[in-house]
């Protein structure tokens, strides 16, 4: 049966290729240093020979054409080695780039990639691809530029010089070249594997890993270290096997190349000594024919050493590439829509789905007027979120249309859209930087007094100020040593500091204590004030005021009403508050 080729790894090799593309100019210059030093490597055992030539016997050394022979063949290794030299600067230079570049094309393509992809590929292996597998490519790019072209050119060099000292010798090399190819390409293509699965194992190492240090916190609490120990050495073990096989079976390549040039070099010089008996070759001719053989070999185990290590590259290749084709969010409109907004919202028959084959959201409609409150309360799991994701546009909607003062909020750019919505959750996020540059965060044009007059608002500048450089204080990763409700406060006052037309509360005290969340709830009092607001909320208590309460089951919206008018109801709503002050 015929054999079909590999179309993906293919492919790979072809966008490999097409990443070196930017760096034309370098990889041109690089060239023709290879091709400067290679030639000039390839015809210095050409003057080693000619100067034995002069060495005829006792008292009859030809030293004048000796001198000028080795002379000439310093000169060479010299330039040779120049050129080398310059030919290794370029290719660094490439290599540096190349891992650059990609770098901030990966980094920038997580920027506009849907939600989507990143709720279903851990952090730890998109972290992986963007570090290790970057580093893993430039390697091998490098090792590529850096051996194989010089190598190649080396090889036909001295094809080309030994065919015109001795077709005979040429001939003997000839027919054994393909041995040490076979050689290399057999054991390269049976290693690709292992090296696919090393790069998809090290992502999943990296993945537990950050996993881990992210919930460290939590993993005490609940005393899982010895699980969370057990999760990583399973994975460390399992890159560990894969590495261990792929090394083992690469390191295979060079020695075997070994034995082949072993065989080449046994068969040159058999071929030569008998050219020398015959009278067709000199003595200072089998020289260089000899020094030639060993030229010609090395290049073979360092192109082997390529081409395990470009097998890894493409591996690494792969998994870059992939995430740059991954599909990107749909291209905002040209035409934008308006730029002042009075904050009213309508879901018009919305529907949704993560799974295609599991509706989720169906027929949903939903109207908050300008100014109101509105709050979506049920259980864990029945599409609040879902509802504020749809809104921002975080995922689009399958059905229907939402609106914003009746235009498609498809019609918005995202970036517009969400500079007029603005959003608390749950979950803080502070950066490593200081108060300041925390609280700037979405303003980074904004002043300090403007900053100030902000956290003011919110209360948040009475604990800031005790801070020990106050808004200059640089705050560790994740808030530091900040608690939980001054973490809020300070995402609440970068919020506020948006000035945002719409404001989402997506269970944003739902982690806070008692005085916390007392002192959290006043600040978004503050914020809410004049704003059209959409809270979702599992303490029923906290929207008891809301103009508007939808509640949710299983992705449909099963009452709406008031506080008081869906107690009246003896509905679900009803339920959920007994339940909660039983």
């Amino acid at each position: 049966m015929k054999k079909t080729k590999n179309p993906v790894s293919e492919t790979r090799f072809r966008d490999a290729l097409r990443l070196m593309k930017p760096y034309r100019g370098a990889l041109l210059l690089s060239l023709v240093f290879t091709l400067l030093q290679a030639g000039l490597a390839v015809a210095a055992p050409l003057f080693f020979g000619k100067a034995v030539d002069f060495i005829v016997g006792a008292g009859q050394v030809g030293f004048e054409g000796v001198r000028r022979h080795l002379l000439t063949a310093g000169a060479l290794a010299l330039l040779s080695a120049l050129g080398a030299a310059f030919a290794a600067r370029e290719n660094n230079r490439v290599a540096n780039a190349l891992v650059r570049d990609l770098r901030v094309r990966a980094f920038d393509k997580l920027q506009v990639l849907p939600l989507k992809y990143l709720d279903a590929v851990p952090a730890g292996d998109t972290l992986s691809k963007i570090v290790a597998d970057v580093d893993q490519l430039s390697d091998g790019v490098l090792l590529f530029l850096t051996q194989f072209f010089s190598g190649v050119v080396t090889i036909l060099g001295t094809l080309v010089i030994l065919l015109t000292l001795s077709p005979t010798v040429a001939a003997a090399v000839f027919v054994l070249t393909p041995l040490s190819l076979f050689v290399s390409r057999f054991i390269a293509r049976r290693i690709k594997k292992y090296f696919v699965s090393q790069s998809a194992e090290r992502g999943a190492l990296t993945a537990v890993a950050e996993e881990t240090v992210t919930n460290l916190g939590t993993v005490r609490a609940f005393g899982m270290e010895e699980e969370r120990k057990k999760a990583f050495n399973e994975k460390n073990e399992a890159l560990g096997r894969v590495s261990l096989k792929a090394v083992f079976f690469s390191s295979l390549t060079n020695p075997a190349t070994r034995f082949v040039n072993a065989l080449v070099y046994a068969a040159v010089a058999l071929t030569g000594a008998l050219s020398v008996l015959g009278g067709t070759l000199s003595v200072g001719m089998l020289v260089s024919v000899l020094g030639y053989a060993n030229q010609y070999t090395k290049p073979f185990n360092e192109i082997s050493s390529v081409l395990a290590e470009l097998t890894g590259a493409l591996a690494s290749a792969g998994r870059v590439l992939a995430l740059l084709k991954e599909a990107e969010e749909a291209p905002d409109p040209v035409t934008g829509a308006p730029e002042e907004v009075r904050g009213e919202i309508e879901f018009d028959h919305v529907s949704f789905s993560y799974d295609p084959a599991r509706p989720f959201i169906e027929d949903l409609c939903l109207k908050v007027g300008e100014g109101q409150t509105a709050a979506l309360v049920g259980k864990t799991g029945c599409g609040k979120t879902t509802i504020i994701n749809l809104l921002m546009r975080f995922y689009e909607t399958q059905g229907g249309v939402i609106t914003l003062d009746g235009v498609s909020t498809r019609a918005f750019p995202r970036r517009e859209l969400r500079k007029k919505v603005g959003m608390v959750l749950q979950e803080t996020w502070l950066k490593r930087a200081t108060v300041f540059e925390n609280l700037a965060f979405g303003v980074p044009d904004a002043t300090r007094e403007e900053v100030e007059r902000a956290a003011k608002l919110t209360k948040a500048d009475a604990f800031i100020k005790r801070l020990p450089e106050g808004y200059d204080t640089l705050l560790g990763e994740d808030g530091g040593a900040l608690s939980a409700g001054e973490k809020q406060l300070l995402c609440i006052t970068r919020a506020l500091l948006t000035d945002p037309d719409v404001l989402i509360l997506d269970e944003a005290t739902s982690s806070l204590d008692l005085v916390s969340e007392i002192r959290v709830q006043r600040a978004f009092a503050r914020l809410m004030q004049g704003r059209t607001c959409i809270v979702v909320a599992h303490r029923l208590s906290t929207i008891m005021h809301a103009d508007v309460i939808a509640v949710m089951d299983e992705g449909r919206i099963v009452e709406t009403g008031t506080h008081a008018g869906l107690l009246e109801k003896q509905g679900a709503y009803a339920r959920l508050w007994e339940a909660m002050n039983a």
